[in-house]
């Protein structure tokens, strides 16, 4: 059975005709807590949808780790590498790759790329994206015919179609009398890539690892050995322990994480400060609940003044405010999480809506890397935007509460 405070409490809470206006305000102040918790929790459901997806993106297209010598040469082959992730079963699969700087010109057009040799027959154990190049995968890639596999943006970029001689200029050019000439040599695109990430189709362009070697003169070494974690975002921990000690002075090992990091660091900052910013909502909205119960608190002095003499200790007056404020707090961030979780769930549909009346597209994968709103809720952000409100909230009724309390009786009754 509730005490006398909390059904006193929440009596304030539903104001007569005559103090309309304290009810107004009473009323906006659960909006203004509403709409702060629904801001934060579609905001914070947005920045994790980002940077879920993207992360998930990066994990199909990009190696989980990569491991190499720091000294290149014909003495280090990557058969040396494997062994070291041999009955790993952190390690799902390994390739071997060559990675080096290179022009590509076609049709008046040239673009800088990073050039990647692999070996089709074990590319497809550290990525996915195999099945995404026509017309025939990987396996379009014949050793010593110098094909070519380009990005679908990056061929675009070029105005090369399949079947079209792409030239590619390496930097260690030939010495000749007249000087240093740039080396060229023309590959045979003969696939395209889409993956529907755009630094991945604007920039990757593969070849076969044999012509990797011959290109860039390198033999028959490789420039390190790409993995596949069965736990990627592990990822850390896991390479830790792959590398022994004896041999870190000569191989170089690093994750997805490493490659990254700068990108993930910097959406953590933004998600952490953008948290700070919109929980100012809140503040703003508890202000309100400070001058709603202020008002209550003043128009209530003689009630205040009645239970006093009639026996009720300072403490009893104090729970009553704090009471009718708590609820307050309480509905309007109950309002706001159930609001908030509902938008975040429907929030890619509800862009997509808006894309459809406009006719354009608001989100673009050449800016954002997904051409949709991403939304990925999580309990965990939602108890704590929850939690900030309550306690805002609270902490929003002790001056007012308190200020109840300190009511003298003799003088609230005085003019009465």
């Amino acid at each position: 059975m509730a005490s006398l405070e909390t059904w006193i409490g929440l009596r304030y809470l539903r104001a007569k005709k005559r103090n309309g206006f304290m009810s107004i305000i009473s009323t906006v102040s659960i909006a203004g807590i509403a709409l702060g918790v629904i801001t934060l929790i579609v905001v914070l459901s947005v920045m994790n949808g980002f940077q879920r997806e993207i992360r998930n993106q990066l994990l199909s297209v990009a190696p989980h780790a990569e491991l190499g010598f720091y000294q290149i040469s014909d003495d280090h082959h990557w058969q040396d590498l494997q062994k070291l992730v041999q009955g790993n079963k952190q390690v799902l699969g390994s390739a071997p790759y060559v990675a080096d700087q290179a022009l590509l010109a076609n049709a008046g057009e040239v673009r800088g790329v990073q050039i990647r040799g692999i070996d089709p027959a074990l590319e497809g154990n550290v990525v996915d994206y195999g099945k995404d190049i026509s017309p025939n995968g990987f396996n379009s890639l014949k050793p010593g015919e110098f094909d070519i596999i380009l990005g679908k943006g990056l061929a675009e970029a070029l105005g090369a179609n399949i079947g079209d001689k792409i030239t590619v200029i390496t930097p260690d050019g030939n010495v000749t009398p007249a000087g240093m000439v740039p080396r060229l040599k023309q590959f045979n695109l003969v696939g395209i890539l889409h993956t529907k990430i755009f630094e991945v189709d604007n920039s990757l362009a593969m070849v076969h690892i044999t012509d990797a070697q011959k290109l860039y003169r390198l033999g028959d070494a490789v420039s390190g050995l790409r993995l596949k974690l069965a736990d990627p975002q592990e990822a850390p921990t896991v390479i830790q322990n792959i590398v022994p000690a004896s041999l870190q002075s000569q191989v170089w090992i690093n994750d997805w994480t490493f490659q990254n990091r700068s990108y993930f660091d910097a959406v953590q900052i933004e998600k952490r400060m953008l948290f700070i910013i919109l929980l100012l909502i809140i503040a703003v909205a508890a202000f309100n609940l400070v001058s709603s119960l202020v008002m209550a608190v003043t128009e209530k002095q003689a009630d205040i003044a009645i239970l006093r003499t009639l026996g009720m200790s300072p403490g009893g007056i104090m729970r009553i405010f704090m009471i009718q404020g708590a609820v307050a707090g309480l509905m309007g961030t109950l309002i706001g999480v159930i609001l908030g979780v509902t938008l975040a769930l429907n929030v890619g549909k509800i862009v997509a809506f808006i894309e459809g009346l406009i006719g354009r597209r608001l989100i673009t994968s050449q800016i954002y890397f997904v051409d949709y709103m991403p939304s990925y809720i999580k309990v965990s952000d939602v108890c704590t935007v929850a939690f900030a409100a309550l306690l805002l909230s609270f902490l929003a009724t002790l001056y007012p509460s308190w200020r109840a309390a300190k009511t003298q009786p003799a003088e609230a009754l005085r003019y009465e």
